[in-house]
């Protein structure tokens, strides 16, 4: 099995963070399961390789040639995969994964998550999505989510196909035991 972890190119205030990616990592190599991620070795990218690394966990790197020396590229990945361009990155990186986990992190994370949340509501992919929720980090995003359920724009059923724990162990509970569900993509008057 191979998880995606999409995480921030940057560490945050809160070494706390650093922290549950450390532990994320671990539990990851621990438990056999291997990690395909941006590719970076800076910030909580470069925190999830180093763990599971030095556990002797599989850790896939999949870097566009442009961020190379942005992002700085980790070098001492299992494997590393550069592409031409930000859609074939997130397009192999779900290729690679049998799910994702979702971690603190900027634009380019929700950005990541949300899309491949998008696929699995369209159909295109029946793999769990969820969220590590490092001290509350997600909970005004959920909050919002919610509130997009409760205006017709999103059906429950979707919503709850995110998977949101705080701990690494439950959130791999989760994941093993995750099923999607077969409820249409549109909300209309008549499909509530």
């Amino acid at each position: 099995m191979r998880l995606c972890v999409f995480c921030g190119s940057s560490e945050g205030i809160d070494p706390v963070y650093r922290e549950a990616t450390t532990a994320l990592g671990h539990v990851l190599s621990e438990e056999g399961i291997g990690i395909v991620y941006g590719g970076g070795r800076v910030g909580l990218m470069g925190t999830i390789a180093d763990a599971a690394l030095s556990r002797g966990g599989e850790v896939i790197g999949v870097h566009p040639g442009a961020l190379v020396d942005i992002e700085i590229a980790h070098k001492g990945l299992t494997d590393l995969h550069i592409v031409s361009s930000m859609h074939e990155r997130k397009a192999l990186m779900s290729d690679l994964a049998d799910g994702f986990i979702g971690l603190p992190g900027g634009l380019g994370t929700l950005e990541e998550l949300l899309e491949v949340w998008t696929w699995g509501q369209l159909g295109h992919h029946r793999k769990p999505v969820s969220l590590l929720n490092v001290a509350g980090f997600f909970d005004e995003l959920l909050t919002f989510l919610n509130s997009v359920v409760n205006r017709g724009f999103v059906r429950r059923e979707h919503l709850d196909m995110l998977i949101v724990a705080e701990k690494p162990a439950d959130l791999l509970r989760r994941l093993r035991s995750y099923s999607a569900p077969d409820v249409p993509k549109l909300v209309s008057k008549d499909r509530p």
